[in-house]
């Protein structure tokens, strides 16, 4: 009989990692980008500024503005800032544009993996906790400056009422009652929602709600840029309801425009 010492079982090539969880695959293979050392103070990066989100009687109503700068530079001018999560929950970008809707996308894909994989919808609060979790991920370049802020918003198939949440960036995840904002004129468009907001408003009054308060962020924020009818530059603005996410028409916004911009003293 040999006494050559016997191998033991080889152990599995690859960890286990959650099938349902694409995020979770893409940190295992350390597919995911990090860049150590970088100084946002050498660089002239755009960064989104300000978006918001409110509720009305069939669902919420999400909305950002086009401008993106870097230092005190315009750097764009007709940046899109909110997205589709999946068909009944949106995502919105303020802080360091190219970075957020890297995260967006991965989100995105995020959702329609687990929908794939589980045969299924993640719950409204679920996905809320998943990107929670990307900005968490984020934390790193956070510390350096390059931050990342989302804004998060849905119906809930199961209470039937539009919902919306907040982040902070170590990933902080907060659900907001009737209207939220952030970027660097939220607080401006904050202060006019608290004002303006009614509980009972219908889709038409929550459109005009949204772009007001963006206008009202523009004219106190040089960051933030408001309706601009003559070069045809308007707020990216969606709506989330039962039926589904609906991206709102220029046609539209420009009307609501046109008619808050005159109204304003």
């Amino acid at each position: 009989m040999s006494d050559a010492p016997v191998d033991p079982a080889p152990l599995p090539l690859e960890p286990l990692v959650p099938r349902s969880s694409f995020l979770t695959l893409l940190e295992h293979r350390s597919l995911l980008p990090s860049w150590p050392g970088i100084k946002p103070d050498d660089l002239e990066i755009p960064e989104g500024t300000t978006v918001l989100a409110l509720r009305y009687a069939d669902g919420v109503v999400m909305a950002g503005d086009r401008r993106a700068t870097a230092g005190n530079v315009i750097a764009h001018k007709r940046v899109k800032k909110v997205f589709p999560a999946d068909r009944y929950s949106a995502v919105a970008i303020s802080g360091t544009a190219g970075m957020a809707v890297e995260l967006i996308k991965l989100f995105q894909t995020e959702l329609e993996h687990y929908e794939k994989i589980e045969g299924t919808r993640l719950s409204l609060e679920g996905k809320a906790n998943y990107l929670a979790r990307m900005v968490r991920g984020n934390l790193a370049m956070a510390f350096q400056g390059l931050v990342v802020v989302p804004l998060f918003c849905g119906y809930d198939e199961a209470e039937r009422v539009g919902r919306l949440y907040t982040f902070d960036v170590v990933g902080g995840r907060y659900e907001e009652q009737d209207y939220a904002t952030t970027g660097s004129g939220g607080s401006e468009a904050r202060s006019f929602l608290k004002g303006a907001y009614a509980d009972d408003v219908d889709e038409d009054e929550a459109l005009r709600l949204a772009i007001e308060a963006l206008v009202a962020a523009a004219e106190e924020d040089a960051a933030t840029g408001g309706p601009d009818i003559r070069r045809g530059i308007f707020p990216n603005v969606v709506t989330v309801t039962s039926s589904g996410f609906t991206e709102v028409g220029d046609d539209r916004i420009a009307e609501i425009a046109g008619r808050v911009l005159e109204a304003r003293p």
